[in-house]
């Protein structure tokens, strides 16, 4: 019945170690070679899903790469199968305002993530786990300018007791331009109005003669809410936060318990 499974990566994929459990790992390989394609559908740029695509042998299965919240489809050659953009002086006029406020921008181009402090928040984690170069800059607006690279997302980042009193204030004037999501409570992430994991799910479904009942999904954060809604199974992680828990198909174990496998072994996609 189920043809492809979409896989949120944090807090889903990945237990709290995160690591993708020998049983995860077996269930998925073993789905794969019955004929279910799976594809990874992060937040996290399309060089930080590689290594956990590989992991999953999806190089021989025809995987796929859903990065930046939707903002890219990839196949595991790396080319783009899906891409919305955001402009480059609209990206440089909201990376200048964000200067006003104590926060981290995180932007990349696929190889290099532009970054102004090594040492800031979060700065680190983000280019070791993503697979990215750091690539320090004076002014991140400046640099992005200069480059006229489209970016596919704008990642924000403070301690949270900083970040979600501002919120209101950032989104400020922007409102319908971007989409802006709190995917943690230190993170809030933008893209081009619109842009979702279920928009990009669909138009990859619609490249791939698929339709929605033939995907089953696996999340557990806000941002996965609309990938959940979107396919024929959406399913929650027992960890998932309370909005997804409400409107996701049917909930399975946490992401330490090997939710994925025990659902897909449940279903009968594997044994």
């Amino acid at each position: 019945m189920y043809k492809l499974i979409a896989l949120d990566i944090d807090g889903t994929l990945l237990n709290d170690d995160k690591i993708i459990t020998p049983k995860t790992k077996a269930a998925l390989i073993a789905a794969q070679k019955k004929g279910c394609r799976v594809i990874l559908a992060s937040g996290r740029p399309i060089a930080g899903l590689m290594g956990f695509a590989l992991e999953l042998e999806m190089d021989k299965y025809d995987g796929l790469l859903l990065g930046y919240n939707g903002a890219r489809v990839s196949d595991m050659a790396g080319n783009n199968l899906v891409e919305f953009s955001i402009t480059n002086s609209i990206a440089v006029e909201f990376a200048r305002k964000l200067e006003q406020f104590e926060v981290v921008t995180f932007i990349d181009d696929g190889k290099r993530m532009f970054v102004k402090d090594i040492e800031g928040f979060n700065v680190k984690y983000e280019y070791t786990t993503n697979s990215l170069e750091p690539y320090v800059v004076s002014n991140i607006a400046d640099e992005l300018a200069s480059s006229k690279y489209n970016p596919a997302k704008v990642l924000i980042a403070a301690p949270h007791e900083i970040l979600v009193p501002i919120i209101d204030d950032i989104k400020s004037g922007y409102e319908q331009q971007f989409s802006f999501i709190l995917s943690a409570p230190f993170y809030l992430e933008v893209t081009m109005k619109g842009v979702n994991k279920a928009d990009s799910l669909s138009e990859t479904c619609r490249l791939l003669g698929l339709t929605s009942e033939e995907v089953i999904a696996f999340g557990d954060a806000q941002n996965d809410c609309s990938m959940v809604e979107f396919s024929g199974c959406g399913v929650a992680m027992a960890n998932s936060c309370e909005e997804l828990l409400k409107i996701a198909d049917e909930t399975t174990l946490s992401n330490n318990d090997d939710g994925i496998a025990h659902t897909l072994i449940k279903k009968g996609i594997v044994q």
